[in-house]
């Protein structure tokens, strides 16, 4: 047979420990009837008697200490697993998954060198993608995101900083082309995104300012519009955190307020507060710190 009423085990343990119906039922806080409901109805189901009923209580028959037997061992082990649950919680190991646009890795990366020296027992993992990964189904621990303020309601959304963009070339488009001015900017020939209806600021300054027939290259991840200006085929837009250390890029036009976006931190409300989370979330907004981002 199998044991598929976990009450009724659970109850005539409670029986075979404390040696009485009312106190099994304290312990488990239902009514005396219901104690004694679940133990006929185990025995019936066992077959065989587990407890010998007199006026002091009930004492277990050798059936009854075996499940005496039995059922401390798996309240031990349940009351093991519960602490090592709640430590685990407690420490900063394990899988951390951060999620964030492909663009944003100037500023990742070096957050999640810090975590890694600081938690050596950390297992990083960092995805960059344009959708937005679903922090309810498990996704990602925690995301970065520009533009609007999140609005799902059971995330907590903190503000980490406005995203510095600027226009860079690489030296030879400035030596068949000549070296952007601020007047001429506007005159060059471009790299853009392959969604005309993109609603970031500086691919809508593009759009209202550049003709479109100047816009030579087009492509639908930024990866690849970052590596069309390294190659010389226009000059782009490329965050300012990442370039700095790109000695293929070239500045040409400084970063302008007008083409900043406003970056958040994401994270689930039920793991927010674990020091996993916290972790990364301090290592990101120093990071930020250092990096000179203006808050949004």
């Amino acid at each position: 047979m199998s044991f598929d009423n976990w009450d009724e085990i659970r109850t005539a343990f409670q029986v075979a420990r404390v040696g009485t119906v009312s106190g099994a039922a304290e312990v488990l806080g239902v009514h005396h009837a219901t104690v004694i409901r679940h133990v006929d109805a185990l025995e019936a189901r066992l077959g065989s008697k587990l407890f010998q009923r007199h006026p002091r209580g009930y004492t277990p028959t050798e059936a009854g200490q075996q499940l005496l037997a039995v059922g401390q061992a798996t309240e031990d082990q349940f009351n093991q697993l519960a602490a090592r649950i709640a430590g685990a919680g407690e420490e900063v190991t394990g899988e951390l998954i951060i999620t964030s646009l492909p663009t944003l890795s100037g500023l990742v990366l070096p957050a999640l060198d810090r975590l890694l020296a600081d938690h050596p027992g950390l297992r990083l993992r960092y995805l960059t993608d344009q959708r937005v990964f679903r922090l309810e189904y498990g996704e990602a621990h925690v995301a970065i995101r520009a533009g609007n303020r999140p609005t799902e309601p059971d995330n907590v959304v903190q503000p980490l900083g406005m995203h510095p963009v600027g226009v860079y070339a690489a030296q030879a488009y400035i030596d068949r082309h000549g070296r952007p001015t601020p007047e001429t900017l506007a005159e060059h020939r471009f790299i853009g995104p392959d969604n005309r209806e993109t609603r970031a600021p500086f691919f809508r300054w593009l759009a209202a300012n550049v003709p479109d027939d100047q816009v030579v290259f087009r492509a639908n991840d930024p990866e690849s519009q970052v590596a069309a200006v390294r190659a010389g085929l226009g000059v782009g837009f490329v965050p300012a955190l990442g370039a700095v250390s790109d000695a293929a890029l070239i500045e040409v036009a400084p970063p302008r307020p007008d083409w900043e976006s406003p970056l958040w931190l994401v994270s689930h409300v039920d793991l927010h507060r674990t020091p996993k989370v916290q972790a990364a979330l301090r290592a990101l907004k120093t990071v930020a710190v250092q990096a000179g981002l203006t808050p949004p």
